[in-house]
């Protein structure tokens, strides 16, 4: 109750802008950091356990989350594959992801959700995705776009 009430609600009011900034890192030092204090543990200790066995969502797990939203939410916004090229191929129902050249734009929750959509397992969402990201517990985004290659 005391991470959802005073870390949660400031982590979450602006994770759609600053959860893939540079920031990220200090910001999720910070979280693990009252986790162990939550759970009486070591400095040393990881806390990818506590953070499933108290079902709270690392930050980038919780970007993912967010970033998922946003694209659900504003659909109507994105375009698919088959709609940039008529060549059925395996991709043609994903959502295209436009070609940029800059990071920034590249971590923009515009081109990121895009990206992270795209990688769904199944297409599954809300609590499958929570009950997903928990297991996954992801310490970063390429975990989580890697969780296919080492869980076959």
């Amino acid at each position: 109750m005391i991470h959802f009430s005073s870390v949660h609600s400031i982590i979450s009011y602006s994770i759609i802008f600053l959860g893939n900034s540079g920031h990220s890192n200090t910001i999720f030092k910070l979280q693990k950091k009252v986790i162990r204090i939550m759970m009486n543990a070591g400095i040393r200790q990881s806390c990818r356990e506590l953070f499933r066995e108290l079902n709270i969502l690392p930050l980038h797990s919780q970007y993912i989350l967010s970033a998922l939203h946003f694209v659900v939410k504003h659909i109507n916004m994105f375009k698919l594959n088959s709609t940039i090229h008529s060549i059925k191929t395996r991709h043609c129902s994903d959502l295209h992801l436009p070609s940029v050249h800059f990071s920034k734009v590249q971590k923009c929750v515009y081109y990121s959700g895009i990206h992270v959509f795209n990688y769904l397992p199944a297409r599954k969402f809300k609590t499958a995705l929570k009950g997903f990201l928990l297991e996954g517990s992801f310490y970063t985004h390429q975990e989580y776009f890697d969780w296919e290659l080492i869980n076959k």
